[in-house]
């Protein structure tokens, strides 16, 4: 069995830069095809399958041959770059030399590791359980192949008839796609009017209501979270709120005199304008579930044909009459449809409940009387939804009267579908305008469907923003990128569970494949909110995949803790399908073949998992690679301790060893798991990343054997094994500041780890307890430590600058008899002539002290701080400085505020 480049090498540094760079690109990315949830990167996908269809080569040239090759071919510049692609299939074909080799995807997804499979020339099969990610999989791998074959044809420019190259697929996308549109204008122009000076709306701004329940008010509320229309430096535009006769009334300011940010309604705690009197949030709640809320349109957005820039207006008695316009219109076609398709044309299925906990939290809309998908929109966009859905439906039927084959014109109507299926994104009443970029807020700008106060309404007719034609433009721009003109490439996509593949034994030659992160992402229920369109679009023509009400869920392998047995059991259950997915992937692959499963999970017992369903499969890891996938700007990242990086577990079908005492191999996974970090330090890993990259090199060694047993004759579970992984890597981790106090290595490790992120109490607890201290010795008292009902969090220089306890502390310092009685150095703390310090600084309250001095400027008084600490020339102090200095990622605050403090390291010991 020949050892590939991946269980030896893998350019880790280069491809995470690639893989975090491709988040940024829109154009031509099959993100942009079709939404879905933790796609993986192009870049991290098409260097590890090539990096395990090779062979890891003797030569030193040749193996750093390859690695170059690897991170280059990784670009998205090179995603097409035949001459990078040939050299790429000409080694994997130096291992597999009869034909390309058979690679499966399980849990294919949004595409990303199938589609580069196929576009390294590998025999793809690509399957899902679920019908939305089926669908993108055809409109992915399947279709462009088949109809995207770029051809020649005849056109005239002028009176010279040339010979132009074009993908017959895309030019029939864009040609049914602009009838669907005209005939839709035909319909719904007269409910998106320009303005008398020929302005055309990009969207209306409406806010829900409620009354105020002062009884001696009633007032209408509207319910926004800001007033911002744009807030950028240049400009700065915001609705100004008054009140005139018991209403609340608005005008448009430039240059406001109040401060926007601050709306109404805070997580559904409303405030009355007119009485000031506050709702609380349960009683929000109620009104909205007893049907009395209301909306209100508020302003409308603008752009005039040559000029620059949106403009604002009030919205006016027009606007609503337009509006009421199309409600009637609504119910009159609504009504029609619903007679001739044998189902209502606005979706009436039930929206998810939100219950439970991890990310089924991630629906709120039902407690406010939001309980079918159709309410999720306002009659304006179920109406324009409804007719572009009305007019793909003709386009079909037209087709096939134009004699296009049948499967061909199914394959067009796919990809308008599409259209439809991502306006809702963009035009829901969960979008929101952003005055920050002047655009709107799409209803998945995060994995959930969170309540909405103030929403933006788009024109979809228009020419700029989120429209029809923009989003079609995007599908067509993707289409031109994934059509590979190579007649030899073979895709095979698969409507399957994993847990039950219908594949012979041995049929793979590799598995590359993104299982579901434990209760990371609610793939079901978030793809609801496309099904019921698609639905209602494509069902004719693909009648195995639209025939339940909603994505099926019963075999969804997630860990969900609403179904019967709570949270327990739901964990319980995710394990066991995830072992039975693992164990057909074993069946499945050849006995050399290769297995790559990429995981991504914050906590340990969603690691916990997966190990374990590794381990019962019969796979066996032989290598693992963290892999930086995401933006560190994304909007989870600031909320929670979601991972940048991805781990790329490399696994065979090798035959376990028998049994063995835990005691006998710790040296063997403390010796691997340092040996892989020692690397990862080198290419700046850090953050719970870090740590959690350190689990794959113990498993390596611990899943080589059939048992690992205690002295007791017990087993060690995956639980003990993870508890030892973080007691090496704190060891690892605080040998680099070995002589600090364990106060310090405490904050050292939780910088390292989480960062700034919350923990639940019992994580840091255990990272406490590996460093010898008691956590609540310490939360209180002006501590950087601080609890938080069950979680716990520490505080940095910028955040404790703010805490009066540790200012308080401070006072306690002495400062220089030369200082002027009335010097201070911060707003909220005056600093007192003493000649000592009443209570004794630890090593990271003297450094964020520090840093808040040196953020200020003070170097004199950093040098006397340092005087008098005892810190002044203690290295130890000066290399715990450097190393969180290290740990810290680019950007961070606190790294800043180091990396100025450790420039100046030579004047404070001058």
């Amino acid at each position: 069995m020949s050892k590939r480049l991946i269980e030896v090498d893998f350019p880790i540094k280069e491809v995470s830069e690639h893989s975090v760079r491709e988040k940024n690109i829109r154009h031509g990315h099959i993100s942009t095809l079709h939404i879905w949830w933790a796609r993986r990167p192009l870049a991290a996908s098409r260097a590890s399958i090539l990096a395990s269809l090779i062979s890891w080569p003797e030569d030193p040239k040749e193996q750093e041959e390859l690695r170059d090759l690897i991170a280059e071919i990784s670009k998205w510049k090179n995603s097409n770059n035949k001459e990078l692609l040939e050299k790429a299939k000409y080694w994997i074909k130096k291992l597999y030399p009869n034909e390309p080799p058979k690679v499966l995807d399980p849990f294919a997804g949004g595409g990303s590791i199938p589609l580069e499979a196929l576009r390294l020339g590998c025999q793809v099969y690509a399957s899902d359980l679920n019908p939305v990610a089926v669908l993108i999989l055809k409109a992915t791998l399947e279709y462009p192949q088949k109809y995207g074959k770029p051809k020649k044809i005849k056109v005239k420019e002028g009176m010279v008839e040339i010979e132009k190259e074009v993908n017959p697929l895309v030019e029939d996308i864009k040609k049914w796609g602009n009838w669907v549109l005209e005939e839709a204008k035909k319909e719904l122009e007269r409910f998106y009017p320009k303005d008398p000076d020929g302005s055309i709306p990009v969207g209306y701004i409406w806010a829900r209501t409620i009354r105020c329940q002062n009884p001696n008010c009633g007032a209408e509320i509207p319910l926004m979270r800001q007033f911002w229309l744009a807030n950028k430096d240049n400009k700065k535009i915001a609705l100004k709120p008054y009140v005139e006769n018991k209403e609340v009334k608005f005008k448009i300011v430039e240059n406001p005199d109040f401060d926007p940010s601050k709306g109404t309604v805070s997580r559904a705690n409303a405030k009355c304008l007119v009485c000031g009197a506050t709702i609380d949030a349960n009683t929000t709640r109620k009104l909205f579930q007893e049907g009395k809320s209301g909306q209100r349109m508020i302003a409308v957005v603008l752009r005039k044909p040559g000029e620059q820039g949106k403009k604002y207006r009030l919205a006016t008695e027009k606007d609503l009459e337009i509006y009421k316009q199309a409600e009637k219109y609504l119910e009159e076609k609504r009504e029609k449809l619903k007679n001739e398709w044998g189902i209502d044309p606005v979706p009436d299925e039930e929206a998810p409940e939100g219950k439970g906990r991890g990310a089924e939290r991630a629906f709120s809309v039902r407690n406010y009387a939001l309980n079918t998908y159709g309410d999720l929109f306002n009659s304006r966009q179920k109406l324009a939804l409804i007719t572009f859905v009305e007019k793909v439906r003709n386009a079909y039927k037209k087709m096939i009267e134009e004699s296009l084959n049948s499967e061909y014109a199914k394959a067009v109507v796919s990809y308008l579908g599409f259209v439809i299926s991502r306006i809702p994104d963009t035009n829901s009443t969960l979008c929101h305008w952003d005055g920050g970029w002047e655009k709107t807020a799409t209803t998945f700008a995060r994995q959930a469907l969170p309540m909405n106060w103030d929403y933006i309404e788009a024109n979809v007719l228009g020419e700029k923003g989120y429209n029809f034609k923009n989003i079609l433009d995007t599908i067509l721009l993707v289409l031109e990128k994934i059509s590979f003109n190579n007649t030899s490439l073979s895709s095979q996509v698969s409507h399957l569970s994993a847990t039950q593949l219908s594949y012979s034994d041995n049929f793979f030659d590799a598995v590359f494949t993104d299982p579901p992160y434990y209760d990371n992402v609610p793939y079901s229920y978030l793809s609801d909110f496309f099904y019921v369109w698609l639905k209602r679009t494509l069902r004719d023509l693909y009648a195995d995949l639209f025939s339940t009400p909603l994505t099926p869920k019963s075999q969804e392998i997630v860990a969900y803790s609403t179904n019967e047995g709570g949270y327990e059991k739901g964990k319980k259950r995710f394990e066991e399908m995830l072992s039975k997915a693992f164990s057909e992937i074993a069946r499945v692959l050849k006995p050399d073949g290769i297995a790559v499963i990429v995981y991504a999970h914050k906590s340990t017992a969603g690691w916990e998992a997966i190990i374990n369903s590794i381990l019962k499969s019969g796979l066996v890891l032989t290598s693992s690679w963290p892999v930086h996938t995401e933006m560190k700007e994304r909007l989870r990242a600031h909320e929670s301790g979601a991972l940048a990086s991805s781990i790329y577990m490399v696994c065979r079908k090798t035959k376990k060893l028998e049994g063995v005492y835990f005691n006998e191999i710790k040296p063997q996974i403390e010796e691997r798991i340092k040996e892989k970090l020692n690397q990862f330090w080198k290419e700046k890993f850090s953050g719970s990343d870090f740590f959690i990259s350190a689990i794959g090199p113990a498993v390596e060694v611990f899943g080589k054997y059939k048992k690992v047993l205690k002295m007791s004759g017990e087993e060690v579970s995956v639980k003990e094994l993870l508890g030892y992984v973080r007691q090496v890597i704190c060891k690892f981790s605080s040998e680099r500041i070995q002589n600090a106090d364990s106060l310090t290595k405490f904050y050292f490790l939780w910088r390292q780890f989480y960062n700034h992120t919350r923990i639940h109490f019992d994580d840091a607890r255990k990272l406490a307890q590996g460093v010898g201290i008691e956590l609540s010795d310490y939360w209180h008292n002006g501590s950087f430590i601080k609890k938080e009902k069950e979680f716990i969090y520490c505080l940095g220089p910028v955040e404790r600058q703010k805490d009066e306890e540790f200012m308080k502390l401070l006072e306690e310092i002495k400062v220089s008899e030369k200082e002027d009685l009335q010097m201070k150095l911060f707003d909220t703390v005056d600093f007192v002539p003493k000649l000592k310090v009443k209570k004794e600084l630890n090593l990271i309250d003297t450094l964020h002290y520090c840093l808040i001095l040196w953020k200020s400027l003070r170097k004199a008084k950093i040098e006397e701080l340092l005087e008098i600490t005892g810190f002044k020339n203690n290295e130890i102090f000066w290399q715990v400085a450097q190393a969180i200095s290290e740990i810290l990622p680019q950007g961070d605050k606190e790294k800043q505020l180091l990396q100025g403090f450790l420039y100046n390291k030579r004047e404070y010991q001058e």
